[in-house]
């Protein structure tokens, strides 16, 4: 199936591409023009969280007359999901992406994503595979919901189903239970029919749970494994770590909560809060010697 040629009026946008910055640096403004460079009749909306290193500002001077990039700004961080819902409120295209600002697409990409969702008409959410430098693979890109026991066989490395799925990713569109929120496409209709980001996950999660209720409402999570993204994994966190682990290991709570049924168990809700918590303070001494 071809992508037809997309018409460059701003009435007729195929995409809107909503990016979210925290002090991203410089890898937001390589993102934007690697956006903006596409054929892809797009928008970019840029929602920043409260930066303070000026790239947001630089962007917008540099682009002031292309119509297509709009840049909101936040006075303070108000974490992913909210901004994320802010820039799908001002969205006009028929699909709605979220990027991270250290994800940087190939020409192609979009092209190929945009296909992929067209071809599938129960298709609520399309990721990519997520690499880094090397070529290798994030595991996040292809994983099952996080549920207790999947957990624990993952932790002790246990033998059977974990939480990533350790094979090769083939290089075809497969169905997936979550994909890595680094990269996330979606119709915008449906964007807004299961209620957007849940507002609650600040940092990390958000995307397990946006890909466990959009299966919950009958639509397929659908992996591009023949589209590789390159991904700088924590432009934005790496100043902040111990930051980043607080919200990442309070998401894994909210997520356990909210989705998985060993947390009507009292005592099992009690023995895994102790868990995610211990591991979050064992952590802290290694991120410190990090920085």
């Amino acid at each position: 199936m071809n992508i037809p040629a997309f018409p460059r009026s701003p009435f007729s946008i195929a995409l809107s591409v909503v990016v979210v910055s925290a002090d991203s640096g410089t890898v937001l403004r390589d993102c934007a023009r690697r956006l903006l460079a596409s054929s892809v009749s797009l928008e970019l909306i840029v929602v920043d969280n409260g930066s303070n290193d000026g790239v947001p500002q630089a962007i917008e001077r540099a682009y002031a007359d292309d119509p297509r990039l709009k840049v909101y700004y936040n006075r303070a961080n108000l974490g992913f999901g909210p901004a994320v819902n802010i820039g799908a409120s001002k969205a006009r295209g028929n699909a709605l992406l979220s990027l991270n600002p250290d994800c940087l697409l190939r020409e192609g990409d979009l092209q190929r994503l945009l296909q992929v969702l067209a071809s599938n008409p129960k298709a609520g959410l399309v990721g990519a595979v997520v690499c880094d430098a090397d070529g290798r693979p994030d595991p996040a890109s292809w994983r099952r919901d996080p549920l207790l026991r999947r957990a624990l066989n993952t932790v002790f490395g246990r033998p059977g189903e974990g939480i990533n799925i350790a094979r090769e990713i083939p290089a075809e569109v497969i169905e997936a239970e979550a994909v890595s929120g680094a990269l996330m496409l979606m119709p915008r209709a449906v964007f807004h029919r299961v209620g957007g980001l849940d507002e609650e996950f600040f940092l990390h999660c958000e995307d397990l749970d946006l890909c466990r209720r959009v299966r919950d409402m009958d639509y397929k999570v659908l992996l591009a494994g023949d589209v590789r993204v390159l991904h700088g994994k924590g432009s934005s966190s790496r100043h902040r770590p111990i930051f980043v682990s607080r919200y990442k290991h309070r998401g894994m709570w909210r997520w356990f909560r909210k989705h998985d049924p060993a947390a009507r168990n009292p005592l099992l809700r009690g023995a895994v809060w102790l868990g995610i918590w211990v591991h979050f303070v064992l952590k802290i001494p290694g991120q410190i010697l990090r920085r």
